[in-house]
Parts: C-alpha cells; sequence; structure tokens
C-alpha cells in the first residue's frame, strides 16, 4: 500500500475514488464530445489543447501550425500523458503534395544502456529496487533520450505558416496561469501516487501537502513555462544544449540512469516511409517501425476483411469472436517480429499483405476460441519477395491538410522524474523495449523502442477521408482497427464510432470487454471458449480515440473524442 493509502481511512480512500471514477464515467458518457465544422477541426484529449488549435487555425496557421500548437499545449494540460519530456510520430498530408510525410520523433536508449540493464527475476520480470519500484518504470534506468522537442519544432519550421513564438504562446500561457485539475486527471494522480512521490521536484508540481490534487485545483508549473518560453525565444537549442539539456542529464543519472550529454545533444529526428494498406475501398497510411502499430492494424483487417463483418451485425457474438482471434495473431507476429528497423530487419510489407492474411485467417475457427496462437513465417507468403499512457490529436484545415499526431512519456507521468528547474517531466520508454538480451525488441544503445502509437490516415478515391489515432499501449492496434471497422463496415459517424464499446485479446490470457456487451453476447464468447475480462463501461484501459472525418461530399469536418479520456472537439 503506498503512502497515500495508509493516510487516509481506507473506506475513504476506496469511496473517494469510487466516486472520481464514477463521476468521471457519467460525465464523459452524457457530456457532447464531438463538433462540426466548414473550415477547420481539431480532436485531442483535452478541450483547452483543442481550443489551442482551433485559434492558430482561425489565426492563418495551417493544420501543421496548429497540431504543433496542440501538442506543446497537451504537454502542459494533460501533463500525465505527454510532454517535452517524451517522443512520439506525426503523420501529415499536405493537399499541394498529394503525399504523405511521417515524421519519427521517438525517444531512443542512452548510449550507455546494455541488453542486460534490468535485472530479471525466474519468471523475466524485473527484480524491484530498494524502494519496491520497478526500475523500467520508475527512476533513470527507465528515461530514454526525449525526442517531443525536436520532432514538433521540425513539422511546424518545414511545413507551418506562422512562427515558433506564435504557436508555442498558448503552451507558455497555459502553464503560466495553471490549468484546473479534471476528475479524470485527480483520479490518475490517486493511481500513480508512487510515481509522483518518488521525486521531490515532481511531487512539488502534482502533489499539494503530499496528497493529490483534487478536481478544481490548479496544476501551475512555472519552471515548465520558462523552459517552453526559452524554446520559442531560441529553438530546439534551448532544450538539447544548455541549461536545461543539464539539468535533465544530472537528474537522470542521480536517479540511476546513464543519459549523457553527448545523448541529448545528438538527438535526431527521423523521416520514414509510412506503412500503407487497404480495407474495402479505402487506403490506409499509418506507422512504420518503430511503431508496430500501423503494421498490425493493416494485419489486423486484412484477416477482418474476408469475413462479412457487416452482415454479421454490431458487437454480435459471432462477430466479435472472429476480432478476438485475430486479435490474438496479430499480437503473436508483434511479440516476434517487431522492433527498430534501423537495428533489425523487419518484414514489413509481408507483415502486412493480403496474401499472409490469408495465411494468418486460415487458423481461425469460428466456432471455438484457440488457447493461444504462435507467430506465423511472413517470409513464405506470396507478398515476402515486407502504455501505458500515450495521447493523440487529429487536426484538419480549411484547405484539407491533415495531420495525425500520437505522442507520449509512456506510463501516467512517465519515470516520476522531474528536471530541476525546468518542469520537465521525463518519460520511462525504455520500458517498452524487451528486458530479454537477443530478441528484435531487446535493448541497445541509441535504439528505439518498439511501439504501439498508430497514427492513421484514411483516404478514400484519393482524397483525404479522415485522420485517427489513440493512446492505450498494445490496445491501440485493436482500438484503431476496430474504430475503423465502425466508420467503413457499420457506417457508424465518428462519434459513435470513438464511443462503441471495444475489446481487446493478446496471444494468450483473458479477452478484455466492455461491460456494455450485452449478457447474451457474453455468454456466448465464453460459450466459443473465451475466458472473460470485464472492463467498466468507458475504460481507460481501452485508451482515448481521436479523429476528425472529411464529408465526401459536402466537404464538412466532423470530429469526435473519446469520453474514456477528457477528449473533446472543436472546429469553426
Amino acid at each position: 500500500m503506498n503512502p497515500l493509502a495508509r493516510r487516509l481511512h481506507p473506506g475513504l480512500w476506496f469511496g473517494s475514488l469510487l466516486l472520481l471514477l464514477i463521476s468521471a464515467t457519467a460525465m464523459a458518457s452524457e457530456a457532447s464530445r464531438d463538433a462540426r465544422g466548414k473550415h477547420g477541426m481539431v480532436a485531442s484529449a483535452h478541450p483547452l489543447a483543442s481550443q489551442v488549435g482551433v485559434d492558430i487555425l482561425k489565426a492563418g496557421g495551417n493544420a501543421v501550425d496548429a497540431a504543433v500548437a496542440v501538442g506543446f499545449a497537451l504537454g502542459v494540460v494533460e501533463p500525465n500523458a505527454s510532454g517535452l519530456g517524451g517522443g512520439g510520430f506525426m503523420l501529415i498530408w499536405l493537399k499541394q503534395r498529394s503525399l504523405p510525410v511521417y515524421i519519427d520523433f521517438r525517444g531512443k536508449a542512452p548510449s550507455g544502456t546494455t541488453p542486460d540493464m534490468f535485472v530479471l527475476n525466474e519468471d523475466d520480470e524485473v527484480t524491484l529496487d530498494k524502494r519496491g519500484f520497478n526500475p523500467a518504470v520508475i527512476g533513470g534506468k527507465s528515461v530514454a533520450v526525449p525526442g517531443e522537442v525536436a520532432g514538433l519544432l521540425l513539422a511546424q519550421e518545414e511545413f507551418g505558416r506562422l512562427n515558433r513564438r506564435q504557436v508555442m504562446k498558448p503552451a507558455i500561457d497555459h502553464a503560466e496561469d495553471g490549468v484546473v485539475v479534471s476528475e479524470v486527471l485527480s483520479a490518475m494522480m490517486t493511481d500513480h501516487y508512487d510515481a509522483l512521490s518518488s521525486h521531490s521536484e515532481t511531487a512539488a508540481i502534482y502533489l499539494n501537502d503530499d496528497f493529490p490534487r483534487m478536481p478544481g485545483e490548479k496544476v501551475v508549473n512555472r519552471d515548465l513555462a520558462k523552459t517552453l518560453r526559452m524554446i520559442a525565444d531560441q529553438g530546439r537549442d534551448a532544450f538539447y544544449t544548455g541549461p536545461v539539456a543539464r539539468s535533465i542529464v544530472q537528474a537522470v543519472r542521480a536517479s540511476g540512469g546513464t543519459m549523457t550529454q553527448e545523448d541529448i545533444e545528438g538527438f535526431l529526428v527521423s523521416y520514414r516511409r509510412p506503412v500503407t494498406g487497404s480495407y474495402r475501398g479505402y487506403d490506409i497510411i499509418s506507422a512504420p517501425p518503430p511503431s508496430s502499430g500501423g503494421v498490425h492494424v493493416i494485419e489486423l483487417l486484412n484477416i477482418m476483411e474476408h469475413y462479412d463483418v457487416a452482415g454479421m451485425g454490431l458487437n454480435t457474438a459471432p462477430s466479435l469472436h472472429l476480432w478476438a482471434e485475430a486479435m490474438k495473431l496479430v499480437y503473436a507476429d508483434r511479440a516476434r517480429f517487431m522492433g527498430d528497423a534501423d537495428y533489425v530487419l523487419v518484414p514489413v510489407d509481408a507483415l502486412a499483405s493480403k496474401a499472409y492474411a490469408r495465411q494468418r485467417r486460415a487458423l481461425i475457427d469460428p466456432d471455438r476460441a484457440a488457447e493461444r496462437f504462435e507467430a506465423g513465417n511472413p517470409t513464405t507468403s506470396a507478398a515476402a519477395g515486407d502504455s501505458g499512457s500515450t495521447t493523440h490529436f487529429s487536426v484538419v484545415d480549411a484547405d484539407g491538410n491533415m495531420v495525425a499526431c500520437t505522442k507520449t512519456i509512456n506510463h501516467f507521468f512517465g519515470s516520476g522524474i522531474t528536471a530541476p528547474g525546468t518542469g520537465v517531466l521525463l518519460n520511462d520508454q525504455m520500458d517498452d523495449f524487451d528486458k530479454r538480451p537477443g530478441l528484435a525488441n531487446s535493448i541497445e544503445p541509441g535504439k528505439k523502442p518498439l511501439s504501439s502509437m498508430s497514427p492513421v490516415l484514411l483516404m478514400k478515391t484519393g482524397r483525404p477521408f479522415a485522420t485517427l489515432g489513440s493512446p492505450g499501449g498494445k490496445r491501440i492496434i485493436s482500438t484503431m482497427a476496430l474504430l475503423i471497422s465502425n466508420l467503413v463496415d457499420h457506417g457508424m459517424d465518428i462519434q459513435s464510432a470513438i464511443e462503441a464499446p471495444r475489446i481487446n485479446n493478446y496471444r494468450d490470457g483473458p479477452l478484455k470487454i466492455e461491460d456494455r456487451f450485452s449478457a447474451d453476447v457474453q455468454a456466448s464468447l465464453v460459450e466459443k471458449g473465451h475466458e472473460l475480462e470485464v472492463k467498466k463501461s468507458f475504460d481507460l484501459y481501452f485508451g482515448g480515440a481521436q479523429g476528425i472525418v472529411i464529408d465526401p461530399e459536402t466537404g464538412l469536418r466532423h470530429g469526435g473524442a473519446d469520453p474514456r479520456r477528457d477528449g473533446q472537439a472543436m472546429g469553426y
């Protein structure tokens, strides 16, 4: 039991948390999260960030300007999920270019890391440190070199219209003035008290007299405002060299990590070729390695394309059974083949091919759940010769330019370390590596840990149709495939598609479902051999999707936001 629980009467602590969660869920399900607009639309995990994006669009910025402004703002108003101390991926569609641009600013392993840096027990689990914390999650060893500042600035400089100070000013103002704590954020602070209390600089910002801040209180981070202002004035050097970089390195090393000044100064953003596929006439553009997301979203949809998903009906037992079995196959492949393609050979084209999907689909029994599936052999297919905590936002501007961006500090509140004097909460992305040596996703110096972040653009007959994404760790893959199916197979609008109940099934273990599926459906799934783990109605376990759909006839933008988080779409 953490110190917070010891200091509170158990009944009071549990009752308060339960009330928070029930209240947050009720508000989320009742609030109007979507919006429609003719000119521009932003969907993000926080209404303040969405308003920032809309204001930038109205001021003459394009979708990239708005996305960068939203990105910096989310690190302030939703500090549990992302920020300057993290990294991510941005997928851009510019109408004039008619080609996607994919920017990889995922964090990377410091140069002093080794494949065996975490001590494992007999079950291959990380051994806890002297404080009782998992050092791959809390503390200096968990911190990857952050890439967010470099990635957002590169996107704005290369593809934006406005200047850096304009797009960063809203984030500076919010950090300076403070952000009101929502019920969802307060509950997260309670759940992740250990991370927040593990470092004095972090506790000073996010705790009040050693207690999580309650709804209605403010989080004020003037050190972060100062850091943001320096970046706005000086560019990337303000973060990657000088006092901010030195503070980050010193904080990481003081907490057991190995990061050096050379590691942070040498961080480079990568342009990569997006992975592409199709589903029932819609073209899919998504994230390549080091994200596993795009490849396996496409693989999952390729498997399901064979079935009459629409004819089986929405959320029926026969359909959910097939989705669950297909997910098992996909996650088995993810565990075997995916890693940083700069370090290991990843058969991207084969995994995303229709031919390989036919091989994998043949293993599914339509009437009975398999106990588990092993990885396939994509190199023999006809085509061979292919957290945690995260946030996503989508932007469409008046010209039809689109951005899908997913970014993260990994688990909620990351490593728990805030670099002194900077306000920068650092990630724990080293936990995304496989801690066992010799595997595709094992730790190596300079390597990027495998991610499931899956920003997606959908195109119809060559024209932009949707920009989509979600947080949720490995569940992002299943969430994105289900969201696309809801839009394409069931003709749902974006808000209905996001709010629909979700499932997730790894290669083995129970089938996770939200409790909104009927008792008859749940009973039918059990009869087919599924062990069920029933989650809440709008459970944070399934992330917080955000998306925008462009009506192909009217051009009207419809933004949708997830009630599982504090999401809100706004447009004009």
